[in-house]
């Protein structure tokens, strides 16, 4: 079982967010932002930006079973919002997070400009609602979380949960949910198996773990694994993604050229408060339920891992001659920063395996550290490339 030699800290990041947190603690978040969504599509006309807020207005109120819901109000956009609106917009990215940051009133300009060029363009704003009023008794500052096409199809994180737990379920292996991740763009969902864990000594000859100071030769197990994700925010489509996990120091290794994956796109919606019809909803989350319980048939299974294993070995022996030119080339080649650069080397050296699969094991072991969830996925994808790369420089 991997779980005993991770190093990992649960954190909670902010209301909406967590890191490396247990799965009942995303489902009590998840849970609670349900209650406090609002996804509302709406013309050009209906919405206006002040003082860097997006204010709706002329929206019919929503009648739900906990009473009615004002719509028209004031919204918070979060910096996946201000993309939305650089993107449907086209309004550079870079300029207007500098007008956030410089000159609030040439922000508004630039947004409202564009939006009273086309009045009648539709657009799925996904907000949270303010639990607390304003002093006048009108509704408090909510979070504009994203700014979206009409037609992006909403698939949420709590559904998409459920959905999966259930295909895994239905497949009948002993998976486990090992870690989950919660940012303003995505959802992350570790699964392991406790029932498949391969050989792998000669991947991780003289490996030696960063965190637990055990050798790879004294515990030369890779586990079964994937990772579900998922953004309601446009931020991505929902994915399951193979992920082997070495169980001597906890490193992953995201399998993404293996990648099960749905859209999020659908047709045109009605202007409005979106609710979904039943029917509609349940086929969405049965294909999940039914895509998870093919990717626990198909990744947890000692056929694949031992497949992917001989792909990697060869590669992995290579021996580095040089390791700082090495992971100069690597990172170079890979668009890495130099904090997470450097970084890397350091577990490069820590691991103390001289070779193509010593880079791969520094690029995850780093991935590990870093508290941004989608940074931390973003490098931990990386893994394979960087050992290629490395390979081929040793070559």
């Amino acid at each position: 079982m991997t779980q005993q030699y991770a190093q990992r800290t649960a954190v909670r990041t902010n209301a909406e967010g967590a890191r490396n947190a247990t799965l009942e603690d995303l489902a009590t978040i998840l849970q609670t932002q349900q209650e406090r969504k609002l996804d509302v599509i709406a013309p050009a006309s209906a919405l206006d930006m002040r003082d860097g807020n997006l204010v709706i207005r002329g929206v019919e109120p929503h009648i739900q079973p906990t009473g009615v819901v004002n719509v028209d109000g004031t919204y918070r956009p979060t910096d996946v919002a201000d993309e939305g609106f650089a993107d449907k917009l086209k309004i550079p990215t870079q300029y207007l997070r500098r007008l956030r940051a410089e000159h609030l009133p040439l922000y508004d300009l630039n947004v409202n400009g564009w939006l009273e060029q086309e009045p009648e363009r539709r657009f799925l704003v996904r907000a949270l609602r303010s639990d607390a009023a304003a002093p006048g008794g009108e509704p408090g500052e909510g979070v504009a979380r994203a700014f979206l096409s009409d037609s992006y199809r909403l698939i949420d994180n709590f559904d998409l949960l459920l959905a999966a737990l259930d295909g895994i379920r239905q497949s009948g292996h002993a998976a486990q949910v090992t870690g989950c991740d919660l940012t303003d763009r995505r959802m992350y969902v570790r699964v392991e198996s406790d029932e498949v864990a391969v050989q792998a000594r000669e991947l991780l000859k003289g490996y030696r773990s960063p965190y637990t100071g055990q050798t790879g030769d004294e515990l030369p197990l890779i586990s079964a694994g994937f990772v579900i994700r998922n953004s309601e925010v446009g931020a991505g489509a929902f994915t399951i993604t193979p992920r082997a996990v070495v169980q001597v120091c906890t490193n992953g290794l995201t399998m993404t050229e293996d990648v099960m994956r749905e859209v999020h796109l659908g047709g045109k919606q009605d202007d409005g408060v979106i609710q979904w019809s039943g029917a509609t909803q349940s086929k969405v989350l049965e294909l999940i339920t039914a895509k998870t319980t093919d990717a626990v048939r198909t990744f947890l299974s000692r056929d694949f891992v031992e497949g992917k294993l001989r792909g990697i070995e060869a590669a992995a022996g290579r021996p580095v001659a040089n390791p700082t030119q090495t992971i100069e080339h690597v990172t170079k080649k890979l668009n890495i920063s130099g904090p997470v650069k450097d970084r890397i080397l350091a577990h490069f050296i820590q691991g103390r395996q001289i070779t193509a699969g010593g880079v791969m094991q520094a690029i995850t072991a780093a991935a590990q550290q870093i508290p941004n969830a989608d940074a931390s996925y973003d490098l931990e994808a990386l893994a394979l490339p960087a050992l290629r790369a490395a390979a081929a420089y040793a070559a």
